[in-house]
């Protein structure tokens, strides 16, 4: 019987979301097929591996009754690796690059996918090479905010209208992002931006619908039903992603024109492939309200598994269980790892 390491925690922002994704992961592998490791890291790097209940994870409670590991025991440990870290340190290419050079398999992106999908910025130059629609966006530098920020704030208002986004470009679960209308709020939401990054990417605002879809696969992705996020607050932050059900209204699937329903789903397909994505990912879109256009927001490589979370419930549409769905990504995990593994990679 194949292990299957989830790993879970981590030294990101989003720690206790990626408890709560873990625990929902963790819930739907069939044990018929897999023996389930759990392996948590702290919010300081230590790496553990946790044997006792489900139900401890969520809380954090884990960490008390928790064994220290090392890195170099994870083959010994687990023979498949699904990665449920959200943010830096997980959803970024790097503990995909450990993976790697400990030639495991594992679930989700590569590390090139990874990186480029978890800063906005490079996202965004590859959508635009790629010709896909996107929002206009500006690139700040945290270090030149000091300095220079009258000239930065003049620099942004002279191309973008307000109302903005502002936001960390390596960051997600909509963490350190602000909507500016003027520029006394612009001015702090640079600054709470470069508490997460050093490079902050500011967004036109656009008046539109929220909608989003999930993809799995690697040469050959599918796409699963699109769904649309109406947030009853400002904008879909943090709380309503994960914690407060009342934050938003969700609708699977999304009422849409349906030439509007498939060029979601077709753009979605291009901008998966365009970013070398594989495993699985879920891709965010705006719809403006007054054209219709249809806007690539993001490409989140490893999207939230709560019981809030959107990625499962649209493949649910499809027909495709939560069960079901976490072992395509496991077959897609190895499916990926055998063909490179079948590549000459010396002379």
């Amino acid at each position: 019987m194949k292990r299957i390491g989830v790993i879970f925690g981590g030294r990101s922002g989003e720690h206790e979301v990626s408890l709560l994704s873990a625990a929902s992961v963790i819930e739907a592998i069939d044990r018929n097929k897999y023996q389930v490791v759990m392996i948590g890291i702290t919010r300081e790097g230590q790496w553990k591996l946790y044997l006792g209940e489900l139900s401890e994870i969520p809380s954090g409670a884990w960490e008390e009754t928790a064994e220290d590991i090392t890195v170099s025991q994870l083959k010994d440990l687990a023979d498949f690796i699904f990665p449920v870290l959200h943010g830096p340190y997980g959803e970024d290419g790097t503990i995909q690059g450990l993976f790697e050079m400990l030639d495991m398999p594992y679930a989700g992106c590569g590390v090139l996918a990874s990186a480029l999908c978890m800063d906005k910025v490079s996202a965004k130059k590859i959508f635009e090479e790629a010709g896909l629609p996107t929002s206009r966006y500006k690139l700040v530098y945290s270090e030149d905010l000091a300095e220079h920020m009258e000239e930065i704030i003049a620099d942004i208002e002279a191309e973008l209208p307000y109302v903005m986004f502002v936001k960390p470009s390596n960051m997600g679960s909509s963490v350190g992002i602000s909507k500016v209308r003027n520029a006394d709020e612009l001015r702090q939401a640079l600054l709470l931006a470069a508490k997460y990054d050093r490079r902050i990417i500011i967004e036109e605002g656009i008046d539109c619908r929220e909608v989003e879809t999930g993809v799995i696969g690697n040469h050959k992705p599918q796409v699963a039903a699109v769904g649309e996020i109406v947030a009853k607050l400002d904008f879909y932050d943090y709380a309503a992603k994960y914690t407060d059900d009342s934050g938003t209204e969700i609708s699977i699937p999304a009422q849409l024109p349906k030439l509007t329903y498939e060029r979601i789903r077709t753009l979605a397909k291009e901008a998966y492939r365009a970013c070398d994505c594989s495993g699985f990912s879920r891709i965010d879109f705006f719809v403006d309200k007054k054209t219709g256009e249809v806007y690539i927001n993001e490409i989140n490589t490893i999207p939230g598994f709560t019981k809030y979370s959107m990625f499962p419930k649209m493949w649910e549409e499809m027909g495709v269980g939560f069960t079901e769905l976490i072992e395509r990504i496991v077959e897609f995990g190895y499916e990926r790892y055998y063909a490179k593994n079948n590549r000459q990679t010396v002379l």
